[in-house]
């Protein structure tokens, strides 16, 4: 099988480099719509040593810390998994804004930069590697009933499929989705760019199916 190759698959001594596996606790920001006697439950349980029920969490963070953090907890157990990854523009969101007949460029906060750049140091190589050690641990979430979608566009959709191929196997394979857009192209140059592409694995052999 063909297998992609980058800077930093591998270490000095040709063995697959393992992914960054950094553990961090969760810290709870806001609770929305909870009442009085949940939170209160919910702070004696903590208090207490014991995880807080809960459902419908939102994390904020480096997929880095936050998917080795859910490991311990969920490692086997998630049905579903979509991920809607950068797709390697090379755009760090910075735009113009003019005032009166005065212009000014917007730069991206720290917190922007960090959450929705993308750009990558070592362009397609650091990408490819980031999307790997992501999968990789996204497979490790995955039970085994469970299954991934990705949605990519036509410059990756090779690459990543390539890489999921090699994390789950190219038999785990269960579609490639078109999702056709229906705004209107002005490109006169070219074939519009009208789809883009959901990736569809499976963990196991068999998979939770819900139409």
């Amino acid at each position: 099988m063909a297998e992609l190759i980058w800077d930093g698959k591998y270490d000095k001594d040709g063995r697959r480099a393992a992914p960054l596996r950094v553990a961090l606790p969760f810290q709870t920001v806001e609770t929305v719509n909870e009442s009085a006697r949940q939170r209160q439950l919910s702070l004696e349980r903590f208090h207490d040593g014991r995880d807080p029920e809960w459902r419908n969490r939102l994390i904020w963070g480096d997929k880095k810390y936050v998917l080795p953090s859910l490991l311990e907890e969920f490692a086997g157990q998630v049905d579903l998994i979509y991920i809607d990854p950068p797709f390697a523009t090379g755009q760090n969101f910075s735009f113009n804004i003019k005032v009166d007949s005065e212009e000014f460029t917007k730069e991206p906060s720290i917190i922007e930069q960090k959450a929705y750049r993308d750009t990558w140091g070592q362009g397609l190589e650091s990408y490819l590697g980031w999307f790997y050690e992501s999968v990789v641990l996204m497979r490790d979430l995955l039970g085994e009933h469970g299954s991934i979608y990705v949605h990519c566009d036509t410059r990756l959709n090779c690459y990543l499929r390539l890489i999921l191929e090699e994390v789950f196997g190219s038999d785990n394979c269960l579609n490639e989705i078109v999702w056709k857009r229906s705004e209107a192209h002005s490109d006169s140059s070219t074939y519009g760019k009208v789809h883009d592409v959901i990736l569809f694995f499976r963990r196991g052999e068999k998979y939770t199916w819900n139409k």
